[in-house]
């Protein structure tokens, strides 16, 4: 099962926006499930203020965990910031909006832009929203973090 899977499987089971990014990524963040599901469980809803999306706040936690470098603090903050622009960037492009409230109101469709929800089948609206910050951060990872 990949990591856009688990995280529809999260939201399915429950779980709120960021905690079923967040806990996909388990792999690479070095948390466990429970820790991810606890730290995710604030962010849903847009922290509850309709504000930025809760798959994209789960995404942005990812890229800080997964690029942790305690030797050299300042290059890895730019560079996760860095990175958490770029998330946000293709994100907004893809949807047109990066707040919970905004993203709620418009309908979308998995299409080309979307190939991880085209692929699944994803119709619900959060799950298309978590699949894609899943998508998305899984690109960047590797664009940053060369094999």
């Amino acid at each position: 099962m990949d990591r856009c899977e688990k995280a529809c499987q999260y939201h399915e089971k429950g779980c709120n926006c960021a905690q079923s990014v967040l806990a996909a990524f388990t792999d690479m963040t070095g948390l466990d499930e429970e820790k991810s599901l606890n730290l995710g469980a604030g962010f849903g809803s847009g922290a509850g203020t309709g504000e930025l999306c809760g798959a994209v706040s789960g995404a942005v936690m990812v890229l800080g965990l997964a690029n942790n470098n305690i030797n050299n603090n300042i290059n890895n903050k730019k560079q996760v910031m860095g990175m958490s622009k770029a998330l946000q960037a293709r994100f907004r492009e893809i949807f047109g909006a990066l707040r919970c409230q905004d993203l709620l109101k418009l309908k979308y469709t998995p299409d080309e832009k979307t190939p991880a929800a085209a692929r699944l089948g994803v119709t619900n609206h959060c799950r298309m929203m978590i699949v894609t910050a899943v998508e998305l951060t899984e690109n960047l990872l590797r664009e940053n973090n060369p094999a």
